[in-house]
């Protein structure tokens, strides 16, 4: 048994922008969810791209609007969609540095895990269809049947929460956290970044990035292309016009949903 493990923070450090989102998306795609959910979703991805961190409003829009999804819903058909929009949308957009990095973890016989916010089931998906251990993630809470109930069960995974279950995990599993690696892009995983002997920066915002180099710590630049175009918008707008353009395509979302079914798209 190893006692090593290596973790890694799922959005911006392994994909760009967020893996929630994207999931959004493949819903609408399939007319599974409500337009203003998906507008909701795109909140919390502008928050992540245009502001470099996550911010907790984005975070708790992106979540509520996650919540009331899948409430009601089974567990197996969560799963499901998981694995259908992970193939299409979020493991092709994987950083392939990254995915060798992963790679050459586990030929050296380390454990590697996802430790991310996006719903644990989304995480596994993703971990398994890249040959990871496992994953932690956001759990949500089941009733008898196994149908979500629109709550979670703890805390959102997140902060200090990645750190916690980080520890745990290594209790459970015999990890030697200071033989163990991380890696995030964001200044909210240091407690993660931190509880390690081998922390990793990678495409890290402003804040982690100062914190990395005053502390020596490796930093992987992974991006290729200026943050706007990661949500489609040409890089020679400024900020304002980013904000028009994303009320724009708002806008535009919510015309085609009421033209096409009222007030919502699919399941009601």
């Amino acid at each position: 048994m190893t006692n090593r493990a290596a973790f890694f923070d799922l959005d911006k450090t392994l994909v760009p922008g967020s893996s929630l989102f994207l999931f959004a998306r493949g819903l609408y795609e399939r007319d599974m969810t409500r337009v203003r959910d998906i507008i909701r979703f795109a909140a919390g991805q502008a928050s992540f791209v245009l502001m470099g961190s996550e911010r907790e409003s984005g975070m708790k829009s992106s979540r509520e609007a996650a919540l009331e999804f899948v409430k009601g819903r089974s567990q197996e058909e969560l799963r499901a969609l998981g694995r259908e929009i992970s193939e299409e949308r979020i493991l092709p957009r994987v950083y392939p540095d990254i995915a060798n990095v992963i790679s050459q973890h586990c030929e050296s016989g380390d454990h590697t895990y996802l430790v991310t916010a996006t719903p644990v089931e989304v995480a596994e998906v993703v971990a398994n269809g890249l040959g990871m251990t496992g994953a932690l993630g956001t759990i949500s809470e089941l009733d008898d049947e196994g149908r979500y109930t629109g709550a979670l069960i703890g805390d959102i995974l997140h902060g200090p929460a990645k750190a916690k279950a980080v520890a745990e995990l290594a209790g459970r599993k015999g990890y030697d956290l200071r033989e163990c690696a991380a890696y995030s892009d964001s200044i909210n995983d240091l407690p993660l970044l931190e509880s390690v002997g081998h922390p990793h920066a990678v495409n890290p915002d402003r804040s982690l990035l100062r914190t990395s180099r005053a502390r020596g710590w490796p930093v992987h630049e992974l991006r290729t292309r200026r943050r706007t175009l990661l949500i489609g918008i040409p890089s020679t707008l400024g900020g304002v016009t980013l904000f028009a353009s994303g009320v724009a395509v708002g806008g535009w979302l919510a015309r085609r949903g009421q033209k096409k079914s009222g007030l919502r798209l699919g399941r009601g």
